[in-house]
């Protein structure tokens, strides 16, 4: 899944925008997907739940284990009983990519937007726009991290500061390279749990294993200025000692000052290395995250 995170206009994307209220919420209507759909749904879930086994975060592994939605594409209602209690989250259906307003105030709120259709056969191992499968699988196991969901919500805050000072791309840069790619260090290892990451089988074994691509330590200032990839794997991820680093690192910072610094700046190439960056160098893991 290679897409950029929001979209200022839905002409042209997937999904039934004509029939979404205001805020771009739809039902989910979760009686119209055909028994192919949810056989799709099973088979997306073994390949990728064997893999996070390994590879995701421990975090992402329980959050999975939570949900119980090996069976067939979920119900979201049922998944909000679980997440609401947990974490004050609650998942809300669209159509597809939503204007950033839209997305910014949804996330302030604790409302975690889900596409509501799945990909067809063909679209099986590569999909250009996220469905339901990428939004679902990926980001809500996630949610039930309290410091994740914490995090969102301040992310979906700091969206109206961004988007007056024009400054929206190097916002976005830091939900991509943590929410969507991010990594995280423990002590068996690099493990993944950015959603564009744990929801793809080829970038799941690539982004912690490949021995030649770049991943540095968490910089919120290095992450805003750093350009990344659409529609091929990352060329630099960014690694968390911790996932309350995410909120360690941003909530002291005045975003004010570094946009006004950095906005109209090319920015960084993503898989460059700056003078004076010491890589994280990649651990082998050999044991499940659980």
């Amino acid at each position: 899944m290679k897409t950029p995170l929001t979209k200022t206009s839905t002409s042209g994307l997937r999904g039934d925008y004509e029939g979404a209220a205001a805020d771009f919420t739809v039902g989910q209507d979760w009686s119209s997907y055909s028994p192919e759909a949810h056989d799709r749904w099973r088979r997306l879930y073994a390949n990728q739940s064997r893999l996070a086994q390994r590879y995701a975060a421990p975090q992402f592994v329980a959050g999975l284990a939570r949900l119980d939605c090996a069976d067939g594409i979920p119900r979201f209602e049922d998944a909000n009983a679980v997440l609401k209690p947990a974490t004050g989250w609650q998942l809300v259906a669209v159509p597809g990519f939503i204007p950033d307003d839209h997305f910014f105030d949804h996330l302030a709120n604790r409302r975690f937007p889900v596409t509501r259709w799945l990909r067809e056969e063909h679209e099986f191992d590569y999909l250009v726009e996220p469905d339901v499968f990428h939004d679902f699988f990926g980001h809500v196991p996630m949610l039930l991290d309290p410091t994740i969901a914490d995090f969102l919500e301040l992310y979906g805050k700091a969206g109206e500061r961004a988007m007056a000072m024009n400054a929206l791309d190097m916002l976005a840069r830091i939900y991509w390279y943590t929410i969507e790619f991010g990594l995280l260090a423990t002590d068996k290892g690099l493990k993944v749990f950015g959603a564009g990451i744990v929801s793809s089988p080829g970038e799941t074994v690539f982004s912690v294993e490949d021995p030649e691509v770049l991943r540095l330590p968490f910089d919120p200032v290095r992450i805003m200025r750093t350009g990344y990839e659409i529609d091929s794997f990352q060329k630099t991820y960014f690694v968390l000692d911790s996932l309350p680093q995410l909120i360690d690192g941003l909530v002291d910072l005045d975003f004010g000052p570094i946009y006004e610094r950095h906005r109209d700046e090319a920015p960084i190439p993503a898989g460059r290395l700056l003078p004076n960056e010491t890589p994280v160098t990649p651990q082998i893991i050999g044991e499940p995250s659980a």
